[in-house]
């Protein structure tokens, strides 16, 4: 019995275009069918989540399930995002996935410290690459437990 995939949601916060055509390309192949949106710098992916600025119609920017953050970015680096995310009430529940270039203990540290749900270092193979984004779409799409939404996950909280 084949156990179905799970549809996500995914924010793709990603300011070089090879990377994002990469990426979206690796999804293609990987054939993830989940909604991506790409917001390229740290204070658009800020008002995108908060629906701020352009994004004050929520159905341009509903809640992703997952969240795939660059560190080095314009505006506010993929650090201060995590942080910024892990602090509000509405979005901290949201897996966040560091994939970024860089593997500097610094950046590792402070993103599990800030509450990255995990670290990965982009490979610069593009077949490694879709690999890796279809162990990532198994992962968070398939393996995963999410807790419930809305009101049943805060009644359970209280």
């Amino acid at each position: 019995m084949a156990e179905e995939h799970r549809i996500i949601k995914i924010l793709l916060v990603e300011d070089n275009p090879d990377d994002i055509d990469i990426t979206e390309r690796a999804l293609k192949e990987a054939k993830v069918v989940n909604k991506l949106w790409i917001v390229r710098d740290g204070q658009e992916a800020l008002d995108f989540l908060q629906h701020k600025g352009q994004y004050l119609d929520h159905s341009a920017s509903a809640k992703p399930g997952l969240i795939l953050l660059d560190i080095n970015l314009p505006k506010l680096n993929g650090i201060d995002v995590l942080k910024a995310i892990k602090e509000d009430a509405d979005l901290k529940r949201i897996p966040i996935v560091m994939l970024t270039v860089s593997k500097r203990d610094e950046d590792i540290i402070k993103s599990y410290s800030y509450g990255c749900n995990s670290f990965i270092q982009k490979p610069v193979n593009f077949e490694r690459f879709v690999e890796v984004v279809k162990e990532i779409s198994l992962y968070w799409g398939l393996l995963n437990i999410y807790p419930p939404n809305g009101q049943e996950a805060q009644d359970s909280i209280r």
